[in-house]
C-alpha cells in the first residue's frame, strides 16, 4: 500500500467513524470534485477558454459540495444562492487582480526545472491563473456559506445583531487563520530557500512565484470576508418572505 492510499483510506474511516451516513456523503464529494478539477484541466488543455471552464466547473463545484453537505435545504439553499452571488463577484476581482499583478506563467526559480521544455503550449498562463485564481476560492466561499446560514437557521427568531455578529466574526476569523497558515505551511521550504539566499525583503514581495500565491490566498480571503455579509441578507431575506 502506498503512502496516498493508505492517507486517502484513513480520511475515509475517520469521516465515517466521525461523520456516518453523512461522512460517506461528504467523502463522495470530495471524490466528484477532485474529477471535475482534473475535468477542468483537460478542458483548458484542449483549448477551451480557462474562465468559462472556471464558471461552469465552479458552477457544479458549488453544488456539489453544499447540497451533499447538508440534508436541509432550508441550509443548502441560501448557501447555494449566496455562493452563486459572491462567485460572481470574486470573478472581476480575480481578473482584475490577475491583469495588474503580472504574476501569469512561470518564476526565474522554475527555470532549471523547465530547461529543454517549450512554453508555446497555446494557452494563455494569464488566463489559466484567473482560472485557478476562481477554482482556489470555491471551498471556503462553499465551508462559509453553509457555515453561516446553518447557524443562522439554527437561531431562528433568536438570532439578535449581537448574535449574527458574533457568528460573522467567528467564521471570518477561523478561515482566514486557516488560510494563512496553509499557505505559510506550504511555502516555508521557499520562505528557507529565501531566507538561505539572503534575499532582501523587498525581492520576496516581488518574487513572482510568492506573490502569486499570495494573490491567490487574498483571493479567497476576499471571498470569505463577502460570503459571511452575504449569505446573512440571503437568508434574512428569505426569512422574511417566508414570515
Amino acid at each position: 500500500m502506498t503512502t496516498l492510499s493508505a492517507l486517502a483510506l484513513t480520511l475515509l474511516v475517520l469521516m465515517l467513524a466521525v461523520g456516518g451516513k453523512q461522512g460517506l456523503s461528504d467523502a463522495f464529494a470530495l471524490l466528484l470534485n477532485a474529477g471535475l478539477m482534473i475535468l477542468a484541466v483537460i478542458l483548458i488543455a484542449g483549448g477551451f477558454a480557462p474562465l468559462a471552464v472556471a464558471a461552469v466547473i465552479g458552477l457544479i463545484v458549488l453544488a456539489v459540495t453544499i447540497f451533499l453537505s447538508t440534508t436541509d435545504m432550508n441550509v443548502a439553499g441560501p448557501a447555494f444562492v449566496a455562493s452563486l452571488l459572491v462567485m460572481t463577484g470574486v470573478i472581476a476581482v480575480v481578473v482584475v487582480g490577475v491583469l495588474f499583478s503580472h504574476t501569469g506563467g512561470f518564476g526565474a526559480e522554475d527555470t532549471e526545472d523547465l530547461e529543454g521544455f517549450s512554453l508555446t503550449v497555446g494557452v494563455s498562463f494569464q488566463q489559466v491563473l484567473i482560472a485557478t485564481g476562481l477554482l482556489s476560492t470555491l471551498g471556503a466561499i462553499a465551508e462559509a456559506a453553509t457555515a453561516v446560514a446553518a447557524g443562522l437557521i439554527e437561531l431562528g427568531d433568536d438570532a439578535t445583531a449581537a448574535g449574527r455578529q458574533d457568528i460573522a466574526q467567528a467564521i471570518i476569523g477561523t478561515a482566514l487563520n486557516t488560510l494563512f497558515f496553509g499557505f505559510f505551511g506550504g511555502f516555508s521550504a521557499l520562505f528557507i530557500w529565501f531566507a538561505k539566499l539572503r534575499y532582501p525583503f523587498w525581492e520576496v514581495l516581488n518574487d513572482q512565484i510568492f506573490a502569486g500565491e499570495l494573490i491567490q490566498v487574498l483571493f479567497s480571503v476576499i471571498a470569505v470576508a463577502a460570503t459571511v455579509p452575504m449569505t446573512m441578507w440571503v437568508v434574512g431575506r428569505r426569512h422574511r418572505e417566508e414570515g
